[in-house]
């Protein structure tokens, strides 16, 4: 059975109820992730905390998943040798910012989901054009990997506008890594290919002031689709 825990998360440390069932590698990913799932806490989003027991061949190490109204923070890192991949030229001292910006990435998809948004256009959005095709399961496919596109870039921006806020002097850096793990994507206009929303923001001043990165982001996702796919 998965190991689920509420958010026990309290001053950058796991409470140690919680510590005790968890490895520590997973332990150090969500002591990095305390921040943001601090102010999460603070916005009521209604976030579990799921470590699995074992990952599967091809679970990412960090994925926020929805389920009954609630969305789950899903840790696979038991049995997968590839959890720190993406960290693997990273130096030690420099993974937690990471860390809390790929957090950051995946609560933006909570908001979304929470606000009664997912895989919504904002408000004057309409899309455009017609895809046709005699085949209508190739169809709808094309029709989610926009919809997963478009979801990846907001909370990539997501990710880079609390970067700014919290870690203004780290943007540089977390940018550049960013960026190189949506270059390295197997084909372009994947599900994962946000670089379209990517070039809006090579700079923290480009995300307009506020205190809310949802809305940060929200600004410059919108200028993301209007740009030819």
């Amino acid at each position: 059975m998965p190991k689920f825990l509420p958010l026990l998360l309290s001053s950058c440390l796991i409470g140690s109820a919680a510590a005790a069932d968890l490895t520590s590698t997973e332990i150090r990913w969500l002591n990095a992730a305390s921040p943001v799932l601090e102010f999460a806490k603070t916005l009521q989003l209604p976030i579990d905390i799921i470590a699995q027991p074992k990952a599967g061949p091809n679970d990412v190490p960090l994925a926020m998943g929805f389920k009954e109204g609630r969305c789950k923070l899903v840790l696979s890192m038991r049995g997968n040798p590839n959890a720190e991949g993406v960290l693997a030229n990273v130096p030690d001292g420099g993974r937690d910012v990471l860390i809390e910006a790929m957090t950051a990435h995946e609560v933006g998809h909570c908001w979304r989901y929470a606000q009664g948004n997912w895989h919504a256009l904002p408000a004057g959005f309409t899309e455009t054009g017609h895809e046709s095709g005699e085949n209508p399961r190739l169809l709808a496919l094309s029709k989610q990997l926009r919809e997963t596109r478009r979801e990846e870039g907001y909370s990539d921006l997501v990710a880079l506008a609390w970067t700014q806020q919290r870690h203004p002097a780290e943007y540089g850096r977390v940018y550049a890594w960013l960026r190189q793990v949506r270059d390295d994507q197997p084909a372009s206009h994947g599900s994962h290919d946000t670089r379209a929303w990517l070039k809006l923001a090579r700079q923290g001043s480009a995300f307009p002031a506020g205190s809310n990165p949802f809305d940060q982001a929200a600004s410059l996702w919108s200028t993301g689709l209007l740009m030819p796919e």
